[in-house]
């Protein structure tokens, strides 16, 4: 080099008299790219431009990214000199090494997710029962490296805790310590069977619905208090999944690891994942039991709780309100109908003020009662018992005090569904309950068939009719009014009531048909 000017001496750290007069190689060091360099050299032999990236290394020792321009100048007859331009690119290098860093986690992650959820979707469609299917999701994510243990708690509505329906892994528990407790009514700190005041991960999921990740060390030291049957010195974190489907949480899968860093961000997708997998199982075996289901159990339960919205508009407005049926949306919101004897502002008023009601519109009044169609949020109580399998059957709310009539399969566990009930809305007692037979082929799949065939637009056209009477020789209620309340003009409304129509009669026939 024969001149440099001050922008190199700031970039390398070398001032004029060391530098000027010397190779610029000496900038190079071991990590260097060599194919660079040859690239420099075979340039400077042909004298012709070139452009290369490379690592040097600054006087401190400092490595940085740089990009080296160099162009030849030309004499009369031949090239004399070379001009290099330097230039300091370690942030971008940086940025796209970090970029190539998370490609590279995100496609691991991806076949992670794949292979993992393949594995375990494989053997959740095959479980014939809700056992199996914890079983299942236990089984396979506590018997990879990453987890020395993983167990299932599932509530008892009972005792309050959280009990152990399975268990797999390295460690060995005692068949009662797998139990925590569920008697506080917010997550936190509790009494549980870790012995401790730290606020448990298990019961924080169940509560929740959310992931928890412990990897605090005085944290894990509080819970392995608790726990001798693991190795304290080991556990470097906790994980607790929930097994959720919608508003509904099953139970929650806790895993156990003695690699911290294995609980990062990418695996928190994956255990997710695998919640909503196996909550999404839970969900359709729940459902599609009392569907199958020869015998049922028909429940009988009085609520004071103006929590229930139809108990705050009755005892508001000191009215009445009768259930005459719902549908549910492809957003996951619910309409329920009414039928009440209310004042239409007073219902108004009351709707504003809660926080259960998305929307309220009268539908069609007849004989001093008004058809109200009731927009409710996803974590009403139909939505919350249709998740379990269970369908409510009527509802009668007077003056505050609601009887609800709700059906589930006879294998359902009574005592699970009523502590459910009673956990949201505590001013709940069960009435009575009795148990009947169904014929095996039922009013039940029918309807569900029927509303596998049906759009929402279709099954919300066709519910309103009906329960408005539109299909009564004395009818009220218009076309135009029943459009309106759907927010459609009137030619739209009677095409999805066509064809849903025109879908229930093919039912109908085709169920004549196949049954003689």
């Amino acid at each position: 080099m024969i001149y440099i000017n001050d922008a190199f001496e700031r970039l390398t750290g070398y001032d004029k008299a060391e530098s000027v007069g010397r190779n610029c190689r000496f900038l190079q060091g071991q990590n260097s790219d060599q194919e660079a360099i040859d690239a420099m050299r075979e340039a400077v032999d042909q004298g012709e431009p070139v452009s290369v990236e490379l690592l040097n290394y600054r006087a401190d020792g400092e490595p940085f990214w740089n990009r080296v321009d160099l162009a030849p100048v030309h004499g009369p007859e031949d090239v004399t000199n070379f001009v290099g331009f330097q230039t300091d690119i370690t942030n971008r290098k940086q940025a796209e090494m970090e970029a190539r860093h998370r490609e590279a986690e995100l496609e691991h992650l991806l076949v992670r997710i794949d292979g993992l959820l393949q594995d375990v979707t494989r053997e959740l469609v095959q479980a014939g029962s809700r056992s199996e299917i914890e079983a299942a999701v236990c089984d396979r994510v506590a018997v990879v490296d990453t987890y020395e243990f993983g167990w299932v708690g599932v509530p008892d509505f009972s005792t309050e805790t959280l009990v152990a329906s399975t268990h797999a892994g390295e460690w060995a528990p005692p068949d009662d310590a797998l139990t925590v407790d569920l008697s506080t009514s917010e997550p936190g700190p509790t009494v549980t069977a870790y012995e401790t005041s730290e606020p448990d991960p298990t019961v924080t999921a169940y509560e929740m619905g959310e992931l928890e990740v412990v990897r605090d060390d005085d944290a894990l030291a509080a819970a392995a208090d608790g726990m001798p049957w693991l190795d304290a010195e080991a556990l470097s974190g906790i994980a607790a999944v929930p097994l959720s489907y919608g508003e509904t949480t099953y139970g929650v899968l806790t895993l156990y690891t003695t690699d911290g860093d294995a609980l990062n961000e990418h695996e928190a997708v994956v255990l997710e994942a695998l919640g909503r997998a196996a909550g999404t199982a839970i969900n359709a075996l729940e459902r599609g039991r009392i569907l199958a289901s020869d015998s049922v159990t028909e429940l009988a339960l009085e609520t004071t709780d103006a929590d229930l919205f139809f108990v705050d508009v009755s005892a508001t407005a000191g009215c009445s309100l009768e259930f005459q049926g719902s549908v549910y949306r492809d957003d996951g919101s619910v309409l329920m109908f009414f039928d009440t004897d209310a004042d239409a502002e007073a219902v108004r008023d009351i709707v504003d003020d809660s926080a259960n009601i998305r929307s309220a519109t009268p539908i069609h009044d007849y004989d001093e009662t008004t058809l109200w169609e009731f927009g409710v949020t996803d974590d009403s109580i139909t939505a919350i018992l249709a998740e379990r399998g269970v369908k409510v059957q009527s509802i009668e709310a007077d003056n505050g005090t609601a009887e609800l009539s709700i059906e589930l399969p006879k294998e359902s566990e009574i005592r699970a569904i009523v502590g459910l009930i009673k956990e949201r809305y505590p001013e709940t007692e069960l009435a009575a309950h009795r148990e009947r037979e169904r014929p095996p082929q039922t009013k039940r799949g029918f309807i569900a068939d029927l509303e596998k065939r049906l759009t929402e637009r279709q099954l919300t056209a066709l519910r309103k009719a009906h329960v408005s009477g539109y299909y009564e020789w004395n009818r009220s209620v218009t076309g135009e009014e029943l459009a309106e309340s759907m927010d459609i003009d009137r030619s739209t409304y009677h095409q999805h009531l066509r064809a849903a129509e025109r879908k229930l009669t093919e039912a109908f026939f085709e169920r004549a048909v196949s049954h003689g």
